[in-house]
């Protein structure tokens, strides 16, 4: 768990020595701008942008009962983040799996992956596809509604 949330807390601490300068000369206005930017890509990089995730073998479970697609995702990956941001509201009617935490998510990915946990591989209907277009994934959903 503590892996996750590396990449936001040296984010925050980036912004913090980023905004120290202008604020030691007076500029707090800049040294505030500074610490809000690195503390808003903190947010995006941590795990509170994603639904919350499930466990491999849960969620495995879930999207073959009711057919929606399983994401195996995790924290600081810019293509997960991509694919994130770009279902929107969408994004809650697919099962995520954070790697980092479950280690039978990451032998999934490395399984159909050649050995690497690239992610995100989703899973529709028991294949896998590795980083798919969102609009493709967007497809998926509204054909399954």
């Amino acid at each position: 768990m503590r892996r996750t949330w590396v990449l936001p807390a040296l984010l925050v601490l980036c912004g913090a020595a980023a905004a120290t300068g202008p604020a030691l000369r007076g500029g707090t206005g800049t040294a505030v701008v500074y610490l809000l930017l690195f503390v808003l890509l903190a947010g995006v990089c941590s795990p509170l942008v994603f639904p919350r995730s499930l466990g491999a073998a849960q969620a495995r479970a879930r999207g073959a009962a009711d057919g929606r697609p399983v994401v195996y995702w995790r924290p600081g990956c810019t293509y997960c983040l991509r694919l994130r941001l770009r279902l929107g509201r969408r994004a809650r009617q697919v099962y995520w799996v954070n790697i980092w935490r479950d280690g039978a998510g990451a032998a999934q990915v490395r399984a159909v992956n050649d050995g690497n946990e690239t992610v995100p591989t989703v899973f529709v209907a028991e294949r896998p596809y590795t980083n798919p277009d969102p609009r493709w994934l967007r497809e998926q959903l509204t054909s399954r509604s």
